[in-house]
């Protein structure tokens, strides 16, 4: 990839961060921040959540030792509150500020670092100096010393400082650089705090390849990843998911929003996730899920990789320039409250796999497999009744990542339902006449609409009323109100089969059928969850319970290790008693199933009934 456009080094004034790997083994980052022309009273923060993930993190909690320097002697620091400190200053001289922060969390929100790789996000590491938000900001990355990184610091070591057969550490943001070496460590430049924060950098001996789409320089680097990786492969699937999202959202040729990003994948050995950002992205899969040299196959894992790649590039239009009104302008010392969660996320997850069915990386039946799977996870959700999808955008903050075993029962996802309502719309709108003025009637035609109209900016729900209403030709207030604020079922099935989809009945697994979230692990049962209304709350499950084994009558007894062997020992009849373990003690349960015509024991399954309906579905109209 060529690299981003250098500033001019001439553009020194404002705030400055120098980042250096303190200590690899301890995980800490050394930072000193110079501002150059401090308020008398100058305060300092670090945000307590990071925009993306709606949960407050309290990054100052992996602050330490944090010391203030002026005209060349020390001046106290006292701390505000939880996240700030104040310094008394001169305005006439430059303030420094020395800190370390520990950095040991492989999610995608936070810092990492170790002898082998480090990761920041400007949120966990940069202080944001209140009152100079909107100035430049300045980033300096350090090089780490040779000796602390992978390899024996005795070994023979080449021009880079590297161990012989060691890659050198290298760094990747989407920052501009001012005056960066060939590996990427030096100065880059942000024009203001919130692009700082926005930028997440990658240090370490990754993999790294380029490819350009629709004119746009593209970044894909890799951590983490066996040598079996096919990283050529990645950069073609990936350049065909950027191309069809540009065309989605551009259909007419016009420019994309961004002239760079970068993707940045950790390859862990159990993880998945991520978070997008204005110019890139960083992205957590499972080593195994990548794709391998000389397997052409398209797993089950890749093909939700891709998914994932998808899903944050879709972001770069739907949540980071398109976006909720309420988020005009972040507040990072608190929770940023919007009930449209439920279409920034949720959309989003409408179209992820529906952009790789039309970049052909799936095909028909591919793609409701995975549209199946969203659908189940929404019909097996008893909160769904409870809770609407516009509560639980609101909700966010203390619900949905914050999750127990009540969870299933109390809330909804905005991700899946929010993907469902998506679908409801895109759907019934294809059932209205088209009209000349605003084209096709598709959610494609309303996305694009929403963009033009709120200029790529603030958005209201109003707006997606609006817009729905230029559309389709009638209101679509019913709909929002039934679908997004209410807590009925959607109509799913009317719409698929309109659409050339078959629904089918089929029986529910073991867990569906009790009713119960389980963990299975070295021949245990673990329940993790009990669902409302079901079997398995009617027999006393509780979540925490140990379930050993089954008593099915006549004396007949039998030690259970996972939920599949239920079958094995019950047969056709619905009626035993569960052996399970609370708090060391041994409990009998009296357990009755559900028959398999009660639509608990049942789970939905979809087919292509008509190709040429689904296809023109699934293929999208333009317009």
């Amino acid at each position: 990839m060529t690299p981003p456009p250098t500033v001019s080094p001439s553009s020194d004034s404002g705030i400055h961060y120098r980042v250096e790997a303190a200590d690899v083994h301890a995980h800490l980052f050394g930072i000193v921040l110079t501002i150059d022309r401090p308020a008398a009273r100058q305060a300092v923060s670090l945000p307590v959540w990071i925009p993306g993930s709606y949960l407050v993190r309290e990054f100052a909690k992996h602050l330490q030792r944090l010391r203030a320097r002026q005209h060349g002697a020390e001046v106290p620091v006292v701390q505000r509150d939880k996240c700030s400190w104040q310094i008394d200053a001169d305005p006439s001289a430059p303030l420094e500020l020395s800190y370390q922060v520990y950095a040991f969390d492989t999610s995608v929100r936070t810092c990492w670092l170790d002898a082998r790789r480090g990761f920041f996000n400007g949120t966990g590491l940069c202080l944001r100096v209140e009152g100079q938000e909107s100035l430049a900001h300045h980033l300096t990355v350090v090089a780490p010393d040779a000796a602390a990184v992978p390899g024996d610091a005795a070994a023979p070591r080449d021009d880079t400082g590297a161990a012989a057969g060691i890659a050198p550490w290298r760094l990747a943001t989407a920052l501009r650089p001012v005056e960066a070496d060939a590996f990427g460590f030096g100065r880059y430049r942000a024009d203001g705090y919130d692009e700082l924060a926005d930028s997440p950098v990658e240090l370490g001996p990754f993999w790294s390849g380029d490819f350009v789409a629709r004119g746009v320089p593209h970044r894909f680097v890799v951590a983490g990843a066996a040598t079996t990786f096919d990283g050529e492969r990645l950069l073609a699937d990936a350049q065909r998911i950027c191309e069809t999202a540009i065309d989605f959202w551009h259909p007419d040729g016009g420019p994309a929003p961004h002239d760079r990003y970068v993707f940045m994948l950790n390859a862990v050995d159990d993880g998945y996730g991520g978070l997008e950002h204005r110019h890139s992205t960083a992205l957590i899969c499972q080593r195994r899920d990548l794709p391998r040299f000389g397997d052409p196959r398209r797993s089950e894992g890749y093909t939700t990789l891709l998914g994932l790649i998808s899903h944050e590039y879709f972001h770069t239009w739907n949540v980071k320039r398109l976006r909720p009104a309420e988020f005009a302008r972040y507040d990072y010392t608190r929770e940023n409250y919007t009930r449209l969660l439920w279409f920034f996320e949720g959309f989003t997850s409408y179209y992820d796999d529906l952009l790789l069915r039309r970049a052909g990386l799936l095909d028909d039946a591919g793609y409701l497999k995975l549209l199946n799977k969203t659908l189940n996870q929404v019909l097996q959700a008893p909160g769904r009744l409870v809770q609407s999808v516009a509560d639980a955008s609101f909700d966010a903050w203390v619900k949905y990542y914050r999750q127990d075993e009540n969870t299933p029962n109390a809330t909804i996802s905005y991700y899946t339902k929010g993907a469902l309502v998506a679908l409801c719309l895109d759907l019934s709108l294809r059932g209205e006449p088209a009209r000349e003025a605003a084209g096709a009637a598709t959610l494609d035609t309303v996305m694009r609409m929403l963009w033009e109209r709120c200029d790529a900016g603030p958005m209201s729900r109003e707006d997606v009323e609006a817009v729905l209403r230029q559309v389709a030709g009638r209101s679509y207030a019913d709909e929002l109100a039934a679908w997004v604020d209410g807590t009925g079922e959607l109509p799913l099935q009317p719409l698929l089969a309109a659409h050339g989809v078959e629904w089918h009945d089929d029986p529910a697994q073991p867990a569906q059928r009790l009713g119960l979230r389980v963990a299975e692990t070295a021949g245990s049962i673990q329940v993790k969850a009990v669902l409302r209304g079901s079997a398995a709350e009617a027999a006393g499950l509780a979540a925490g319970d140990e379930w050993i084994g089954i008593e099915t009558g006549a004396q007949e007894a039998w030690r259970l290790g996972k939920l599949e062997d239920l079958s094995l020992y019950l047969g056709d009849r619905l009626q035993a008693t569960l052996i399970v373990a609370r708090d060391r003690r041994l409990l009998r349960l009296p357990l009755a199933l559900p028959p398999l015509a009660d639509p608990a024991s049942r789970t939905a399954r979809l087919s292509v009934r008509d190709p040429q309906a689904v296809g023109r579905w699934l293929e999208g109209p333009g317009g």
